[in-house]
């Protein structure tokens, strides 16, 4: 590189008095434009990007990949004294593991966890919870062509293009197995919730391909979980449940595969629980929804339908109930006002792709940046939807759980406004002391 002339901008280092540290500025930077480098400045720089961490005050962080030794996660912030056991965590697990049936990936894993620490006879103690699952059922051979040439819309060529390396077998990181920490964390905060202020959460497939669930066939009120498990693509309604595992079946011999759309309802979400503007309820459940593998979209209420409808009909009109609750007559809102709950049935819907792995030749490009054909091998689901059910259910216990921490910490702390205002129910102390 040439020397640099008189007429080249110079960037000098000069020594600063008294802070030990210097100025690094070129001679001819104006005033507003030079900087000082200093050694207690550079000291206190401090970098935070793992993104593997979930909540502020319910913080879950899991870990693991696809064909490791297994995943797992951690959870900070629990409150102590809740009755825990690994079968608590083992139901939703179930619910979620491979090789449920002919619709689902054939990879047999029991998903059997463990819990390594924070429990004691079977009490929460309050310090960090440890949920280990080991992987047991590993091919690592099924992924030679995929090391070589990248998947179309799978995650293998943005994890070389951001880390220029990547865990090759089963995806790593970017495989739904990781979702097993969220789901082991979703069921301890769902029993929280529930003996908190008897929230329950339900989730459903409401759409497979171009099989649609009418909006009126399921009554949010009263809808089960009996009905929703009741067949192998957890819809509610037989009817529509068999024509979404027929439209499964069609895609699923020809190697091919479908997305669908997972409905969510909370109900009995006491008022309050949201923090805005940043950390709306909404929109933190948005973003817990699309951190989820293959999910590509999310509407909460009327959604983008809400376009379609005026003002004046659009709109939630307020009543008093026999109870004198301030309650409304529709729900177009999905349970939520401003950000903030109002004590109605909170629903939204997440979309999700075709599962982007098929034993389909397709053209990509290679690793070598050459454009090539690739035949994936493995183990994949056909569709997605049926085991995103709990997935959804439990990112959704998730937000409500550290929204509702939030909002005891903030809004209780002191006495209520009881004019306006209503406390968080004792549900756990009536239960817990029975």
């Amino acid at each position: 590189m040439a020397a640099p002339t008189s007429s080249q901008p110079v960037a000098r280092v000069l020594p600063r008095g008294g802070g030990g540290g210097f100025r690094a500025f070129p001679e001819s930077a104006p005033a507003s434009l030079r900087f000082s480098v200093g050694r207690r400045r550079a000291a206190r720089l401090e970098v935070k990007a793992s993104a593997n961490v979930f909540g502020n005050y319910f913080q879950v962080a899991t870990y693991g990949e696809s064909h490791g030794g297994g995943v797992g996660c951690v959870i900070s912030g629990c409150p102590p004294r809740i009755p825990l056991t690994e079968a608590d965590m083992q139901v939703e697990l179930d619910r979620r593991r491979p090789g449920q049936s002919r619709i689902t990936t054939p990879r047999k894993e029991t998903d059997t966890c463990k819990i390594l620490s924070g429990t004691h006879e079977g009490m929460t103690t309050g310090t960090p919870i440890h949920v280990f699952v080991p992987n047991t059922d590993q091919r690592g051979g099924d992924y030679s062509e995929m090391a070589k040439a990248y998947r179309p819309s799978h995650a293998d060529a943005t994890y070389d293009f951001k880390y220029g390396v990547r865990a090759v077998q089963g995806g790593g990181r970017s495989s739904a197995r990781e979702t097993i920490g969220r789901v082991a964390a979703g069921a301890l905060a769902k029993k929280i919730l529930k003996l908190k202020s008897g929230v329950e959460i339900l989730a459903f497939v409401s759409k497979v391909h171009q099989v649609v669930l009418p909006e009126d066939a399921v009554d949010y009120d009263t809808v089960t979980m009996e009905q929703i498990e009741s067949n192998i693509v957890r819809c509610p309604d037989p009817e529509y449940a068999q024509k979404m595992i027929d439209a499964i079946d069609k895609v699923r011999v020809r190697g091919d595969s479908i997305g669908g759309v997972v409905t969510c309802i909370a109900r009995n979400v006491p008022r309050g629980i949201g923090a805005p503007v940043f950390d709306k309820l909404e929109a933190e459940l948005a973003k817990a929804m699309l951190s989820l593998p293959a999910s590509k979209g999310f509407e909460i209420g009327s959604g983008f339908a809400g376009t379609d409808y005026t003002g004046s009909e659009h709109n939630d009109e307020f009543y008093m109930d026999e109870a004198g609750n301030v309650r409304t007559r529709t729900n177009r809102s999905g349970g939520v006002q401003g950000g903030i709950s109002n004590g109605e049935i909170i629903y939204f819907k997440v979309a999700f792709k075709p599962t982007a792995t098929i034993g389909k030749k397709q053209h990509t490009v290679s690793r070598e940046h050459e454009d090539v054909e690739l035949l994936a091998r493995g183990r994949h689901d056909p569709c997605v939807v049926p085991r995103a059910v709990p997935m959804v259910e439990s990112m959704a216990a998730l937000v409500l759980m550290d929204q509702l921490m939030a909002h005891i910490a903030q809004c209780e702390m002191f006495p209520l406004n009881l004019a306006l205002q209503e406390p968080m129910p004792l549900t756990i102390l009536k239960i817990m002391h029975a």
